[in-house]
């Protein structure tokens, strides 16, 4: 870089106060000294330093002009070390998007113990539901369910066998009944998730070749994924959800899964980015955690 490089060259002879003696300690000869000096006086539009025949010492604005510089130098040298990229280093300011459920009650305790491990690494967050522009939004890689409508963003795969499934709490199965075939969910007040185009009122399961597809219908929609968990734990119908979202529930009996010998529909789980040279080390360590730590949560 020719700046830092004349900088540089400024400082040192300013700190040898010798032109032959800068040339030395920088390994160039006096003469390219000489020129860099001129080179930044003619660009700076004063002189930097008052010459002699044994030596020279800087000018009142060749001083004012050192500060500047070293700062500038300090600068850049920062700059460039913060984006070398050190695989044994984990460091630097992660920004990422992720659906609300996941997020609040699964992702986040995960990034409390990645970063843990990792002190030097800072986080931020945008939990919502709706598709995040990468393009447009200042977002390093988005966590999401499904594959990214745009075939020229990269997928990294974090549970790719992640699917659906149909969960109601023990107290709405008590009082309503429990289902055993999907086509029963008709009988039933089913919890739906909406998004701003579309209700996602088609609930697919499959076993053994059969198909089964259900238009849910019921009296409560939500735009948020941890709201639709909410009501399900709280006996307001059954929902279908992503079984990332919903083991914990199912595991400490909050929630109840249904038509377990069925399959709803797969949702995988990816790390989501516009280009491949945003996988910094940081964001292929936290895909590589994550994919252990979920494939054990289902």
């Amino acid at each position: 870089m020719k700046v830092l490089q004349d900088f540089s060259v400024f400082i040192e002879t300013a700190r040898q106060g010798s032109i032959t003696q800068a040339a030395n300690i920088l390994n160039i000869t006096p003469a390219a000294v000489s020129a860099t000096i001129k080179r930044l006086e003619t660009q700076f539009g004063c002189a930097l330093f008052i010459r002699s025949t044994r030596s020279i010492r800087l000018t009142a604005e060749g001083q004012l002009m050192l500060e500047r510089c070293q700062q500038a130098v300090n600068a850049i040298e920062s700059g460039i070390e913060s984006v070398k990229r050190d695989p044994n280093q984990i460091t630097g300011h992660l920004r990422l998007a992720m659906p609300s459920d996941l997020g609040r009650n699964i992702i986040i305790p995960l990034l409390d113990e990645f970063m843990d491990l990792h002190p030097k690494l800072s986080i931020s967050l945008e939990l919502s539901d709706s598709l995040i522009d990468l393009y447009t939004r200042p977002i390093d890689a988005s966590i999401r369910y499904g594959m990214p409508p745009d075939s020229t963003m990269v997928a990294l795969p974090i549970c790719p066998d992640n699917d659906r499934v149909a969960c109601a709490s023990p107290e709405y199965l008590a009082k309503y009944g429990t289902p055993t075939h999907p086509a029963e969910l008709v009988n039933h007040n089913c919890i739906n998730f909406i998004t701003l185009v579309k209700y996602h009122t088609k609930w697919r399961f499959t076993k053994q070749g059969e198909k089964c597809e259900v238009i849910a219908t019921g009296n409560r929609f939500a735009n948020d994924g941890d709201a639709v968990r909410r009501w399900m734990i709280s006996g307001k119908g059954i929902g279908y959800k992503s079984r990332l979202d919903s083991q914990p529930d199912i595991d400490n009996g909050s929630l109840v899964a249904l038509f377990e010998d069925w399959q709803g529909d797969k949702i995988p789980l990816n790390l989501v980015v516009t280009d491949k040279r945003q996988l910094t080390p940081a964001l292929n360590s936290l895909r590589d955690f994550l994919r252990e730590k979920l494939v054990e949560k289902t």
